[in-house]
């Protein structure tokens, strides 16, 4: 039985605006362009035969998610096995502050060394190990043939990378934003790519 499954990206929230790390220890809600992105994928969603929605344990994915579960009455699941990777001391800090340990880790993940992680956070195998676990489980267990996972962007990398067969070390070419849906279908056995970083909705 087919299964169409959109990964969507959650909308913004001040990290996001300013420009620094979040990651599974920062708790952020949505500001005002991140409430406003959330209208834009209910609207964008709310016509197609949506029977499940499943988000983080977060609240900028929650928060992303609830206008679409109110529009639809469907009572949001949330899984901490589906929060942000964790990036350890990385996370509240400026972008402009970490530049030099991203690139480290870009660097050393895109040449294959994937068991490397940010001080006291998680690799990547280990994200996709729970987060990739998971996600398998609700589509395999459950009989709801138009699933929504509202998730997080580096975990959304994480997950295509592996679903579409390019490998963790590829993560860095799956391009998303905030709002941004990606659009899989599931026949059983593998998935295939409807469309990817679906941004129409968002103006």
């Amino acid at each position: 039985m087919m299964k169409d499954i959109y990964i969507i990206r959650h909308g913004e929230t001040e990290y996001n605006k300013m420009h620094r790390m979040q990651g599974r220890g920062i708790d952020a809600s949505l500001n005002k362009e991140g409430r406003s992105q959330a209208e834009a994928i209910c609207n964008f969603m709310k016509d197609k035969a949506i029977t499940k929605i499943v988000t983080s344990s977060l609240k900028r994915a929650i928060e992303t998610a609830n206008p679409l579960s109110e529009q639809l009455k469907i009572k949001l699941e949330t899984f901490k096995d589906l929060d942000e990777m964790d990036f350890g001391v990385l996370e509240g800090k400026p972008f402009k502050d970490v530049i030099e340990d991203l690139k480290y880790l870009q660097t050393q993940w895109s040449s294959g060394n994937l068991q490397i992680a940010p001080e006291a956070g998680e690799n990547p195998i280990e994200v996709f190990d729970r987060a990739g676990s998971k996600i398998m489980n609700v589509i395999e267990t459950s009989k709801d043939q138009q699933i929504i996972f509202m998730i997080h962007g580096r975990l959304i990398r994480i997950l295509l990378s592996e679903f579409l067969g390019l490998g963790l070390k590829n993560m860095h070419e799956i391009e998303h934003q905030n709002g941004s849906i990606n659009h899989l279908s599931w026949n059983g056995n593998q998935f295939e790519v409807v469309e990817l970083n679906i941004i129409t909705h968002l103006g």
